[in-house]
């Protein structure tokens, strides 16, 4: 009998000191519609480097995220009735994201988010060539952006991850070395807060955003259509035909871009035909010019509400943009936690950033960062419930 206790006390530790150093929860979750996902499916080397799941929770939020690309993999939050649901729309393995042909699920986005026309940048008068991986131009950092890159590890706790990478001078065609730290907490306000710090030892364009899908009534809970929205912007940046956005001037008055104030998320993308924007960008695949009254101020840029959980999500950011994507091009060909397709406009993105990159400083405001810069920047993903 104390053989047996003391075989029962040593398998109790090992299980304690397993949960520790993974940052696992090592408890079921018991949730309606959360699945519980294990650190052993995400344990894997990829190229040389050790890829993990870590789990964070405060208040009545938990999530999970993974250090490959830095991606949000899930993020549980309570509906109107305390029932749990994950937000997050992923996968359940790094073997499901790795075989993805959604390749930038909840990662992160660098080291310029959204597309480069002809992957040609002009820095202080020199030409560089970037990979062309959206035809003949560049798109979110190139097919090796740091969405597929391993981050270091910097730290981990119950609240707060912080994650690192070096992405060598020549990376996707880009010059400099630039260091990057992002670290993601959670707090008591059942906030997620995720902030950006970088330096380079030569000027580089540096624009940094996360790609996080989410549907506020969980996870292939069908179409985004009756999220209400509101974006607090009067103007987005039109795009041509090859989805680069041209111009800052575009006014949303009276077009189906108009969500200062709430509006169901599909209400107007029956207007897809007939809107020139809407039909170029196959839904909505915009960037939003917040509306702040001075620069680099933390203000709200965006809530949507899904009426029948009665959850809610605040974006707050210092960016001066919030890029709204409708998801507009997943077929079903990817099966998410659940087990269950991955469908079109099941699912949006509302991605704080800087404005597009342009060679023309005239059309955009410049996004480079030099060796005697420091970029910082900050958002706020705020959960709660509405009766």
């Amino acid at each position: 009998m104390k053989l047996d206790n003391a075989m029962k006390l040593l398998l109790s530790l090992f299980f304690f000191i397993t949960c520790s150093n993974y940052n696992v929860y090592c408890q079921d979750v018991k949730t309606e519609n959360c699945v519980p996902l294990k650190a052993e499916d995400f344990q894997k080397n990829i190229n040389g480097k050790m890829v993990g799941l870590y789990f964070l929770k405060n208040g009545r939020i938990s999530m999970a995220i993974t250090n490959y690309g830095g991606r949000i993999v899930s993020l549980c939050a309570p509906d109107k009735d305390g029932k749990m649901a994950d937000v997050v729309v992923g996968f359940k393995s790094i073997d499901d994201y790795l075989k993805a042909t959604g390749v930038y699920h909840g990662a992160i986005i660098g080291r310029v988010a959204g597309r480069i026309s002809n992957g040609k940048i002009d820095v202080n008068g020199t030409n560089y060539s970037l990979q062309q991986n959206a035809g003949n131009h560049h798109l979110h950092g190139g097919l090796n952006g740091f969405h597929n890159q391993v981050w270091e590890v910097k730290s981990s706790t119950e609240t707060s991850l912080v994650l690192t990478y070096l992405s060598k001078d020549g990376e996707m065609g880009y010059p400099g070395n630039v260091q990057i730290e992002v670290s993601y907490q959670l707090n008591p306000k059942n906030e997620l807060q995720i902030e950006y710090k970088a330096t380079t030892d030569k000027s580089t364009p540096l624009n940094l955003t996360n790609h996080a899908f989410f549907n506020l009534a969980g996870e292939a809970s069908g179409t985004i259509y009756n999220h209400l929205l509101t974006i607090h912007a009067d103007y987005i940046c039109p795009i041509n035909e090859d989805k680069m956005a041209i111009a800052k001037n575009y006014t949303i008055i009276g077009t189906p871009f108009d969500f200062r104030n709430e509006k169901p998320m599909g209400k107007d993308l029956v207007l897809q035909d007939s809107n020139q924007q809407l039909k170029l960008a196959g839904g909505y695949d915009h960037h939003y010019i917040l509306n702040k009254k001075k620069k680099q101020e933390m203000s709200l840029a965006a809530i949507v509400v899904e009426p029948n959980s009665g959850r809610k999500m605040e974006v707050f950011t210092l960016e001066p943009c919030i890029h709204l994507f409708s998801a507009n091009f997943f077929k079903g060909t990817d099966i998410g936690k659940l087990g269950k397709p991955i469908n079109y406009r099941e699912s949006f993105a509302l991605e704080t950033q800087r404005y597009p990159y342009s060679v023309d400083k005239k059309v955009f405001p410049s996004n480079i960062l030099n060796p005697t810069d420091k970029y910082h920047t900050k958002t706020i993903y705020r959960f709660s419930v509405v009766e």
